[in-house]
């Protein structure tokens, strides 16, 4: 078995109040743009609702898989699928074919970017007011 860290979200918690992604983009960009930030909140009907989204950080993800490049790779620290910056061509690949829409391309960088779970201590999770996002552990089990 393996343990890898993953952001858990409970959909209840979350007032739809952007901390989370203003928290996000200042990590990497230095300032706030949550348009910038490597999660979404969808706001449901009149905003009765959010769901915050983060990269599931998969066990088998298919962003990884159809790198061409294979430039995002696990952390072995962190158990979190990174993107290597010096490798990726930006082909975009990885951001068509998330099924949940968390990786994307800096418009600045003209690279891929996605969650690093900012290595193993989320400037998210530390930002939100009312324990929406955690930080878990997964235990994985490996098939070799």
């Amino acid at each position: 078995m393996t343990d890898s860290l993953f952001i858990k979200t409970n959909f209840d918690l979350c007032t739809g109040c952007s901390l989370c992604q203003l928290a996000c983009s200042l990590r990497l960009l230095g300032g706030f743009n949550p348009h910038r930030a490597l999660l979404k909140i969808t706001h449901g009907r009149e905003n009765l609702y959010h769901f915050p989204t983060v990269c599931n950080h998969c066990a088998n993800p298919y962003c990884a898989n159809v790198c061409p490049v294979e430039a995002i790779r696990r952390d072995p620290d962190t158990g979190a699928m990174v993107v290597d910056q010096s490798t990726c061509v930006a082909c975009n690949l990885c951001s068509q074919y998330c099924p949940i829409g968390v990786v994307g391309v800096d418009v600045d960088l003209k690279k891929s970017v996605k969650c690093d779970l900012c290595g193993g201590d989320p400037h998210c999770v530390a930002a939100c007011p009312t324990g929406a996002l955690e930080l878990a552990v997964r235990r994985e089990v490996n098939d070799g």
